[in-house]
């Protein structure tokens, strides 16, 4: 699989200002929206729910970041940040199933809502990195 595949200006946009948005996000985990991203970890994890936002902070700021300036490799970032919102999904479904008021979301009908902007997450990083179209690519037969 190739790491570059040629994108509009408005996949980069786009590409750009999600990576922008994690970077905030990071940010967020590591201080003033702590206890907000601990409530949102499930009960079953065997960590440290502080570990645990510590953790997907950086890794937060780690994707954000090369969502943004890593550019030549972005069908990888692409895929790698799509994998990490499938990772963390468990998050949002355990706020929703515990009833956890979180970021403003403080009714079931807001929580279940939010559970539907995962896959827009996930298909926002595959199209605008341009793996979208490396991935349902065909294969010339070999």
């Amino acid at each position: 699989m190739k790491a570059y595949s040629k994108t509009s200006t408005t996949q980069n946009i786009f590409r750009i200002l999600l990576g922008g948005l994690m970077v905030l996000a990071a940010i967020g985990h590591m201080t003033f929206q702590r206890e907000e991203f601990q409530a949102q970890v499930p009960d079953w994890v065997p960590l440290s729910k502080d570990f645990v936002v510590i953790a997907s902070g950086i890794a937060e700021l780690l994707l954000g970041g090369a969502m943004v300036f890593y550019y030549k490799k972005k069908v990888y970032v692409g895929i790698a940040l799509a994998i990490f919102y499938v990772l963390i999904f468990p998050g949002n479904i355990a706020q929703y199933v515990n009833h956890t008021d979180a970021f403003g979301l403080d009714t079931d009908k807001a929580r279940l809502i939010r559970l539907f902007f995962q896959p827009v997450l996930i298909l926002w990083a595959l199209w605008s990195t341009g793996a979208l179209k490396i991935l349902t690519q065909k294969k010339p037969n070999q």
